[in-house]
């Protein structure tokens, strides 16, 4: 059997990096119970606004967050439900 193309892999290896960052973990997992803006999620992670917004940005990138602006507030959303099955997989595995 013939491994992933290479391309694949390349996807693959940055997809886990996306999600090897802790802060990132935490603001998905915040999204898992609804939209949120920068300043909420900066509050609950523990982090400065300017860091989430970085990490966000990064989400976005790899199409795991979607934006919503309203007025000049932009609240962030989970785009991609599926990173909770691979997340909820790896906790398992940790927890027992």
């Amino acid at each position: 059997m013939k491994g992933l193309p290479r391309e694949t892999t390349r996807q693959v290896a940055a997809y886990f990096q996306v999600l090897s960052v802790p802060a990132r973990l935490c603001i998905l997992n915040l999204l898992r119970q609804g939209e949120r803006n920068v300043g909420e999620l900066a509050e609950l992670c523990d982090y400065t606004s300017s860091n989430i917004s970085q990490h966000l940005a990064i989400l976005s990138k790899h199409g795991l967050v979607a934006r919503r602006g309203h007025g000049t507030i932009a609240y962030y959303r989970i785009a991609d439900e599926s990173v909770y099955a691979l997340c909820d997989l790896v906790r398992r595995r940790f927890a027992g």
